[in-house]
């Protein structure tokens, strides 16, 4: 097992997601970048939906109770084992006794911890990922707290040591254009709300989390006074009576009675969630078509780069 000797500001054990239980009130949860923590989990030797740690903000230490792989991916920080610098995307090798530390990230601001085995954590309504605001997954619920024990799964079989070809590795920008796929509330915005919406610059304000991000720029006004709630999206778009979108993830509330310009794509919603309080962010509008051949042209990038990851000498 792994220990933990400092939490860090945000560090939640998580795997691919809580889905079928939205009609609970149970929102899916998982990684707020599925691209960094699949690819931890593969250079792990794991599948990509081994449970991990997603650790906002850095300032992870984490101590080894047995010879382990690892593998740190997503924001670039300071890695070290033992005080001695260590690469990310890549696994590497650690002995019992270890010390693990995960420093500030220079950009973005989630990185993944995977480990040869996954975490064994038990599953709450089929997944172990900790959603904070419901209280389940995770150890209890929670962010990990100093003494946390950690237990690591059996691993199925002797993994090889691998990395991530250098143009691979994302670039964690702080201007980033996102594209939004219209909902049908998307007629309940004037012309002229649309237009002020695409042609402006938000900033990500300070009330920026796993729930959603509210963005600060020009107002959008909506023609709906009062809607019924409905189920919510992710990277659904809400724009409330001051008319500041807020952009909603992993986290979010199962419904919502807002009105909704549209949806943020799902890639693009793990370059929003990587954004930092400040970063400018702005719209362009695609298609469900376009939306449908990105995510496939993804995929398929995807599946040729795990046939092109480099083999590391032991």
């Amino acid at each position: 097992m792994f220990r933990v000797l400092k939490p860090g500001m945000m560090s939640l054990l998580t795997d691919a997601g809580r889905f079928g239980q939205a009609g609970l009130g149970l929102t899916q949860g998982g990684p707020v970048d599925p691209f960094a923590f699949g690819m931890a989990n593969i250079l792990a030797g794991n599948t990509a939906q081994c449970t991990a740690l997603e650790v906002t903000m850095g300032g992870l230490k984490l101590e080894a109770r047995q010879d382990a792989l690892i593998c740190v991916t997503g924001a670039p920080l300071e890695l070290t084992v033992d005080e001695q610098p260590q690469p990310l995307w890549q696994s590497i090798k650690i002995k019992a006794g270890s010390h693990i530390e995960l420093g500030m990230q220079t950009a973005g601001l989630r990185t993944y911890l995977a480990v040869h085995g996954g975490f064994d954590i038990r599953p709450a309504f089929g997944s172990s990922s900790t959603v904070v605001r419901e209280g389940i997954g995770g150890l209890k619920g929670g962010k990990l707290n100093a003494g946390d024990e950690l237990p690591i799964g059996e691993a199925v079989e002797q993994a090889v040591r691998k990395k991530l070809p250098e143009s691979a590795i994302p670039q964690y920008q702080h201007n980033i254009t996102v594209s939004l796929i219209p909902a049908y509330q998307y007629a309940a915005f004037s012309a002229t709300s649309r237009a002020v919406f695409f042609s402006s610059t938000y900033q990500v304000s300070n009330q920026a989390d796993r729930m959603g991000y509210r963005l600060q720029g020009p107002s959008v006004a909506s023609n709906t006074t009062s809607m019924l709630s409905e189920g919510i999206a992710l990277g659904a778009v809400q724009v409330p009576a001051d008319g500041q979108p807020i952009v909603l993830l992993n986290d979010r509330q199962t419904i919502g009675g807002y009105p909704k310009l549209g949806s943020v794509l799902s890639l693009d919603c793990a370059r929003l969630g990587q954004c930092r309080p400040g970063a400018n962010i702005q719209f362009e509008l695609i298609s469900l078509e376009q939306a449908h051949n990105q995510l496939m042209l993804h995929h398929a990038r995807q599946q040729r780069l795990l046939t092109h990851l480099e083999e590391l000498d032991e």
